[in-house]
C-alpha cells in the first residue's frame, strides 16, 4: 500500500512540477519586465531541479541528485548575476 502511494503520490509531483514549469517558462516569455524574466528564470531551474529530485526518488538512483545539485548552484549564480546586471548594467566591476 505505501509503495502504491509513494509511486501515486511522486507521479502527482511530477505533473504539478511540469505544470509549473509551463507557468514559468509563459512568464520568462511574456515578462513584462526584465525583473519579472528573471524571477521567472529563478522559478524555472527550482521546478527543473525538484522535477529531477523527484526523477531520482523514483528511480532509486544518485545521478539525477549529482545533477539537480549542479542545477541549483548554477542557478544561484546566474540569478545573481542578471540581477547585478540589471543593478549596475555591468556584471564585473
Amino acid at each position: 500500500m505505501t509503495m502504491t502511494v509513494l509511486s501515486w503520490s511522486l507521479l502527482l509531483a511530477q505533473l504539478m512540477l511540469g505544470a509549473a514549469m509551463l507557468c514559468t517558462t509563459w512568464r520568462v516569455l511574456r515578462g513584462p519586465r526584465a525583473q519579472d524574466r528573471v524571477i521567472g528564470l529563478d522559478a524555472l531551474y527550482v521546478c527543473g531541479m525538484l522535477l529531477l529530485l523527484t526523477f531520482g526518488i523514483r528511480s532509486g538512483t544518485s545521478v539525477y541528485f549529482e545533477a539537480a545539485l549542479v542545477i541549483a548552484l548554477l542557478g544561484f549564480v546566474s540569478t545573481a548575476a542578471l540581477a547585478k546586471f540589471l543593478m549596475r548594467g555591468e556584471v564585473i566591476e
